[in-house]
């Protein structure tokens, strides 16, 4: 494991808060003042606001939203297009809506899962989506 940090030349990232041996691959946006660790994989096509905060060994597969509020700890997993929320009831224009949401240490959130605003996924737990409800599938 190199303690490198890269950065896809088709990225965009706009913040300097990145830990070293990160990887960031092509078509992903990383807002200013968004936090990621250390020895994290961010694949491609994923979208990470500012206020977003991103611990050490976090796994992002393709095509994941983390917006503002989301706050990931060490060694999560993410899977392909899974999406967090930080707003039960979005508006245009609203500014006062964060609600946070946050996967713990060990967490395992399946593909397309979308976790609304204000649900923590537990320490070590494995999320899953089968017929748009989230289940719990063991650790």
């Amino acid at each position: 494991m190199t303690n490198e940090l890269f950065i896809h030349p088709k990225a965009e990232v706009l913040t300097p808060y990145i830990g070293k041996g990160t990887r960031i691959w092509q078509f992903c946006v990383v807002l200013a003042d968004a936090r990621i660790g250390e020895h994290c994989n961010i694949n491609c096509q994923v979208v990470v606001e500012g206020g977003a905060v991103i611990g050490n060994y976090v796994t992002i597969k393709p095509g994941v939203q983390i917006w503002d509020g989301v706050e990931l700890e060490d060694h999560v997993f993410v899977g392909p297009n899974a999406t967090f929320t930080n707003d039960l009831f979005p508006k245009s224009g609203n500014r006062d809506f964060i609600l946070k949401n946050s996967g713990q240490t060990g967490a395992s959130i399946g593909a397309n899962a979308t976790i609304l605003a204000g649900i923590t996924i537990e320490r070590g737990l494995n999320w899953c989506r089968l017929s748009g409800n989230l289940r719990y599938s063991g650790p």
